[in-house]
């Protein structure tokens, strides 16, 4: 499970670990935002209406769910279930709040890392060169810190501040 504030890095190191990594299966996590620049429905998120998603969480469909910035994210039971069931990792490019609601419900079959920036400063710029909006890089660099604090929750943290030696370190802990 890979966690981090917005813009330290987390999806881009999931994919590229899903890249290096080929026998790994993705959690494609539902949400009610709206696609961001080049997302795909059902390759980045499945994207669907909030009446959906509550409708999938009264019915027990999804194995965790947590509502940020406004928006409603969660992770689909079944896809999961059969991947574990296949004896296949399967990773999660999730939040804390995610993370503790599936460390729960698998507490022997979850290893936890969480991705941190080198600075705040460097989560701004990243932020905003992702195209982020002013008054989105405020509400995301306010909510960082917070996020920050639950990296001690996790097996291991891993910053962000080379891209190539992080993503060598996600495949050094994924082959423990």
């Amino acid at each position: 499970m890979l966690s981090a504030p917005s813009g330290a890095g987390k999806t881009t190191l999931s994919r590229a670990l899903l890249a290096a990594e080929p026998a790994l299966v993705l959690s494609i996590s539902v949400t009610t935002r709206s696609p961001r620049p080049g997302e795909q429905d059902g390759v980045h998120y499945h994207f669907i209406t909030q009446e959906r998603f509550d409708e999938m969480a009264a019915n027990g469909e999804l194995l965790e769910h947590a509502g940020v910035f406004g928006k409603s994210y969660g992770s689909p039971r079944a896809p999961v279930t059969a991947a574990l069931a296949a004896g296949r990792n399967v990773l999660f490019d999730i939040d804390w709040q995610g993370y503790r609601q599936i460390r729960a419900a698998l507490p022997c079959q979850v290893t936890g890392v969480f991705i941190t920036p080198p600075s705040l400063a460097a989560l701004r710029e990243r932020l905003i060169a992702r195209g982020d909006t002013p008054p989105q890089v405020e509400a995301r660099m306010a909510q960082a810190t917070a996020e920050m604090s639950h990296a001690a929750e996790y097996d291991h943290i891993v910053e962000n501040a080379d891209f190539n030696t992080a993503l060598a370190r996600l495949r050094e802990i994924l082959s423990q």
